[in-house]
């Protein structure tokens, strides 16, 4: 029952832990043809890379993908890529005193009641660290859409950090790279730095809404009625470790919505249809609309921190835990890459199912309008 892998037929698999020798991901699927070289995938790692500011892990990692097959003279073959990232920076000692006690709010207690062993070192592969896979393989899609989509961007931002928000009408898509907390909003990330500074001194954490958008995607992309695109994204942002909830579009404030409220009415335009909202968030039916597709998922606090909480050993012993070494103080940051790096393999993934079904060009105006 492997389960290690998602994607359809633009497949992903990823492997390693996070104190192991190296993690990485194999991906299958991938059209033949296809530019593709390491700096490619690195430029989208380095966005994600530990130890760039006071407010992520200072474990220091070169995050250096290497590509192991699938590409020969710098174009894919259409066979698997094998990647592969060194682990550099382990600190395996960090975690010695956690070997017989089970973080609260962690996936230690979960792992060893299934499993009956774990890896007790920064986590294993419910460590953060798995998603740089992820952002690897996601280079892999973005390159694959750049051919098949021209036009087509994705774009992470965090919109909240614990109980602060953004205020959206500074939203400023110039201004996500301009700091380290990847938001929109200037004042928000000035706002932030001095919260996150106190939590960080003090040992704990906090959480932070991430939202991800495709601009440019193509109407036509999903399947109903078990392989909605806004079923697969869910499912692919909930994978992401430490995710507790994700939403398209409005999510959860459509309820508060009337259907007068609700309904992205529709005009014709000199271009064609255009909607006058997006409430659904680009997807109708579980097909996109060619609105921007709009999915946001909450990531919870950081689990491993200084403070000291109550727990159980393997014995079933009650005690105390403090978690050592060096963690997030907010896991949200690094979280934003990771989103588009899944946004791109789920909307490549769709484009292929498209084109396998449907044929022709993904985007095609088969529904005479006008």
């Amino acid at each position: 029952m492997p389960l290690n892998s998602f994607g359809h037929l633009f497949r992903v698999t990823t492997w390693g832990e996070s104190h192991g020798p190296a993690i990485g991901a194999t991906v299958d699927g991938c059209p033949p043809g296809v530019a593709l070289e390491p700096a490619m995938l690195q430029h989208w790692l380095d966005r994600r890379r530990p130890g760039q500011s006071r407010y992520t892990t200072q474990r220091r990692e070169a995050d250096a993908v290497e590509i192991l097959s699938g590409v020969f003279e710098g174009r894919t073959t259409g066979h698997p890529i094998q990647l592969m990232i060194a682990n550099t920076d382990q600190r395996a000692k960090d975690y010695g005193d956690i070997a017989d006690k089970f973080r609260p709010g962690h996936a230690d207690y979960t792992y060893w009641l299934k499993y009956g062993i774990r890896d007790h070192r920064g986590g294993g592969r419910a460590s953060a660290r798995e998603t740089a896979s992820r952002v690897a393989a996601g280079g892999v899609a973005r390159a694959v859409l750049a051919e098949l989509v021209p036009g087509l961007s994705i774009t992470g931002a965090m919109v909240r950090m614990g109980p602060r928000a953004i205020d959206r009408e500074r939203w400023d898509w110039d201004e996500i790279p301009r700091n380290p907390f990847w938001t929109p909003d200037a004042e928000a990330a000035a706002d932030w730095a001095g919260y996150l500074d106190g939590l960080r001194k003090s040992g704990n954490s906090v959480g932070a809404v991430i939202e991800v958008v495709a601009r440019g995607v193509p109407a036509g992309l999903g399947v109903p009625v078990y392989g909605k695109l806004d079923t697969e994204l869910a499912a692919a942002m909930m994978s992401i470790n430490a995710v507790k909830g994700v939403e398209i579009g409005d999510g959860f404030a459509a309820a508060a919505l009337t259907g007068e409220e609700n309904a992205d009415e529709i005009r014709m335009g000199n271009d064609g249809p255009h909607f006058l909202s997006n409430h659904a968030g680009g997807i109708l039916g579980g097909i996109s609309s060619g609105q921007d597709v709009v999915v946001r998922f909450a990531v919870k606090p950081t689990s491993s921190i200084l403070k000291p909480r109550r727990t159980i050993d393997k014995a079933g012993n009650e005690t105390e835990i403090v978690t050592r070494g060096r963690h997030d103080p907010c896991v949200g940051i690094r979280a934003v890459p990771v989103g588009e790096a899944m946004m791109a393999c789920v909307l490549l993934d769709h484009v292929l199912l498209h084109r396998g079904q449907i044929g022709g060009q993904v985007g095609e105006n088969r529904g005479r309008i006008g």
